[in-house]
C-alpha cells in the first residue's frame, strides 16, 4: 500500500471504501446504562456462584431480561453480553467458558447443548467503512442440537434442530437441520440419526 493509499484509507476515500457521516455511537445511553448494571451484577452475583446454583443465575438473568427455561443451565463462567438479547429454552446449557456475544438477539432452543469455550458471535462489522461500525446479527441455535468446544458461530448462523457442530469448527453460514458439520470453513460430514433404540436409552 502506498502512501497515497494509506491518507485515503484513514480518510474513508480509498478504492470501495465508503466514508463515514459524523461518528455516532451505536449504543444508547440506556444499553450502556443496562450494561454497566449487568457487569456490577456478573460479577458480584453471577460469575463466581457455585457450579450448581443453576436455579440461582436463571433467576439473575430473568431479573435483567433474559428468557430462560425450566431446567436451562448457565455455568458462572460463560461470558453473557446482554442478557436481555438471550433466549435459553427449557435444559438448554452455556457451559463453562462460554463466549455469548449477544449484541443481537441469540436463541437456543430446547435441549441444545453449547460446549466449553465455543463462541456465539452476534454481530460483525461493515468492512466497506473505514471506521468499521457495528452490525448485530441474531443467532439461532435449534432444539437437539450441540456446539462442541471452541467451535465458532458466526454472525447471523441458524443451526437446524438436532444439528451437530464438531469442535473447533468454524461455522459462517446455515447448517442444516439433523447434519453433522466439521471444520474451518465447516461443512457438511453427515447425516445424524437416531434410532428408537437410542432414543429410549437416552
Amino acid at each position: 500500500m502506498t502512501p497515497t493509499d494509506r491518507t485515503q484509507a484513514a480518510a474513508g476515500t480509498g478504492p470501495g471504501i465508503r466514508p463515514d457521516p459524523p461518528y455516532r455511537n451505536r449504543l444508547s445511553a440506556g444499553n450502556r446504562l443496562r450494561r454497566g448494571v449487568w457487569c456490577l451484577v456478573y460479577w458480584t452475583a453471577f460469575r463466581y456462584s457455585p457450579h450448581v446454583c443453576h436455579f440461582w443465575r436463571r433467576a439473575v438473568l430473568r431479573c435483567l431480561g433474559a428468557r430462560i427455561g425450566k431446567g436451562a443451565n448457565p455455568y458462572p463462567s460463560c461470558r453473557i453480553w446482554a442478557p436481555w438479547n438471550l433466549q435459553m429454552d427449557a435444559y438448554s446449557c452455556l457451559a463453562p467458558d462460554v463466549d455469548c456475544y449477544n449484541v443481537a438477539p441469540i436463541r437456543l432452543g430446547t435441549h441444545c447443548t453449547v460446549s466449553q469455550y465455543a463462541h456465539l458471535c452476534g454481530a460483525t462489522h461493515d468492512y466497506t467503512r473505514a471506521s468499521f461500525p457495528l452490525v448485530p446479527r441474531p443467532i439461532d441455535l435449534g432444539s437437539f442440537s450441540w456446539v462442541a468446544a471452541g467451535a465458532f458461530i458466526g454472525p447471523g448462523v441458524n443451526v437446524g434442530e438436532g444439528a451437530v457442530v464438531g469442535a473447533m469448527a468454524c461455522v459462517t453460514h446455515d447448517v442444516e437441520a439433523w447434519t453433522v458439520v466439521a471444520g474451518n470453513p465447516a461443512r457438511v460430514i453427515k447425516r445424524r440419526t437416531i434410532t428408537p433404540e437410542q432414543e429410549q436409552r437416552s
